[in-house]
């Protein structure tokens, strides 16, 4: 492939650098904000499309699963039409989705929508960062990745309350069409700041491997659909289920063989990757469910409104937020091991205290715990992001960043369908201990969610001891001023 030519802001100083930069964090936060926003507004959507809280789950995972198939695409694109061109098409096709979504009478038409807007935001995010990369010069990268990554901790934190107060005091569809103006904003200010650059050869695509990752993990999603709905088709169910296992295990035969496979999995054979990617996407998988389950466990269970259900929330992300500093100091008096066996036990604890949650729970107490979640979330995180290249060489980190941010996509596109599937299966299990009422389903999806949530500690108990160990800070290091990493 013929290296990109190293291109630089038109302003061609520190001003037209830090604008590119700051627009690409901005346009990371209007995607962020729009993977976890709907969550609080799903009760409201599905009343306005005439079906339960939980079918508004496969919306909210065909978004998230569209990022997942197109971040290894993006970077081809980029290198075929120039980063430039590319990411003004997608804040286009991102903008123009979001005003489509606002006028969606359906589900399924309201679904096809997400998946439209996900095209836009899989390309946005990714291309827009590489353009950012490429501009900047290494005395000035630790600065930027800052600013970039800052937006991933702010956007989960203002979104359950944002989506509440837009719920409450006006309509769900301006969640969407706050997106337009931001949107126009944001293509004017790219046309300007976003700099030109020289083409290279992109390798050659990886057709086969493209559509087999899509319709794999495709099938999945719409089988977890099938699974939440009020009167499921069988033979749907039992095709979608084969269908997708089937054409998921092709995927990775073919990936295996490639010999320039779409996705590279062979990092899987390192130790500390293959637990951040096997064990770790489990961890995020149910870590994902919660908070889609707890704005619906408050509004269709207890009945608050959208408000009050966001704003409790919020503690769940302010703990997130809060232990960060903490993180870097914990993992060096610990070591990696320790932390993310106590950080999942923790995080397993925390939903079977949610699974006892009633209307009568004191409202302090219910903040407590959620802040609690957001801790040993944050830190489970943090511990298996860091340790995750570790071991990885130099030559093959290119590779391995495509393949672990394509993976932790997808589990979280998956935690939201888990999250619905365990909801769903909770009122007949609610039922065989003569529990019935919103309130039990909800218990028995955070206590089967938490039982889930014990499996990773199986492989963080089989680790290495020494897992790690050539990255763990010094003892009297100080705590890194930069964000760790973060995109959880």
């Amino acid at each position: 492939m013929k290296p990109n030519r190293r291109a630089r802001p038109r302003s061609n100083d520190h001003h037209g650098q830090t604008a590119l930069t700051l627009l690409v964090a901005g346009v990371f936060f209007m995607e962020i904000l729009d993977g976890t926003i709907i969550a609080t507004a799903a009760p409201s959507i599905a009343r306005s499309f005439g079906v339960d809280s939980a079918s508004v789950s496969i919306a909210i995972t065909a978004y998230l699963l569209t990022l997942a198939v197109l971040i290894p695409l993006s970077g081809w694109l980029a290198d075929r039409f120039g980063a430039r061109r590319v990411f003004l098409v997608a804040i286009v096709i991102f903008t123009v989705a979001s005003a489509l979504c606002a006028t969606s009478t359906s589900l399924t038409e309201f679904t096809v929508l997400r998946v439209f807007q996900g095209i836009g935001a899989a390309t946005m995010v990714p291309v827009g960062r590489l353009a950012v990369l490429r501009a900047t010069g290494k005395q000035d990268l630790i600065r930027v990745i800052a600013l970039i990554t800052w937006p991933a901790l702010l956007a989960p934190v203002i979104a359950p309350l944002l989506g509440g107060l837009i719920t409450t005091y006006a309509t769900w569809p301006w969640i969407f069409l706050i997106n337009v103006p931001l949107g126009i904003a944001a293509f004017i200010v790219a046309v300007k700041v976003v700099p030109h650059e020289q083409r290279g050869t992109p390798r050659r695509l990886d057709r086969l491997g493209f559509v087999l990752v899509c319709v794999g993990p495709g099938a999945l999603v719409y089988l977890g659909a099938l699974l939440v709905s009020p009167s499921p088709s069988w033979i749907a169910v039992v095709i979608a289920a084969a269908v997708g296992v089937i054409v998921t295990a092709w995927a990775v035969f073919h990936l295996l063989r490639a010999r320039n496979p779409l996705l590279n999995l062979r990092a899987f054979r390192i130790e500390t990757f293959r637990v951040t990617h096997a064990g770790g996407s489990f961890f995020r998988l149910t870590i994902s469910a919660v908070p889609f389950l707890l704005p619906l466990f408050f509004q269709d269970a207890f009945g608050w409104t959208p408000v009050q259900a966001g704003a409790l929330v919020l503690f769940l992300f302010l703990g997130n937020l809060v232990i960060k500093p903490a993180t870097t100091p914990l993992l060096t008096r610990f070591g990696f091991r320790n932390v993310l066996i106590w950080a999942t036990i923790g995080a397993a604890l925390s939903m079977a205290l949610e699974a006892l949650l009633t209307q009568s729970t004191p409202i302090a107490a219910i903040i407590a715990l959620l802040f609690f979640s957001g801790v040993v979330r944050s830190i489970g995180f943090t511990a298996y992001n860091t340790i995750a290249f570790a071991d990885i060489p130099d030559a093959d980190m290119t590779d391995a960043n495509t393949l672990a941010s394509t993976v932790q996509q997808l589990a979280a596109s998956y935690g939201v369908a888990i999250g619905a599937v365990a909801l769903t299966v909770g009122q007949p299990i609610a039922g065989w201990f003569n529990a019935s009422g919103s309130v039990a389903e909800f218990q028995v999806a955070f206590a089967i969610i938490a039982l889930l949530t014990l499996v990773p500690v199986v492989e963080a108990l089989m680790m290495s001891r020494s897992a790690g160990e050539n990255i763990r800070p010094a003892r009297r290091a100080k705590p890194d001023t930069v964000v760790d990493q973060v995109v959880e």
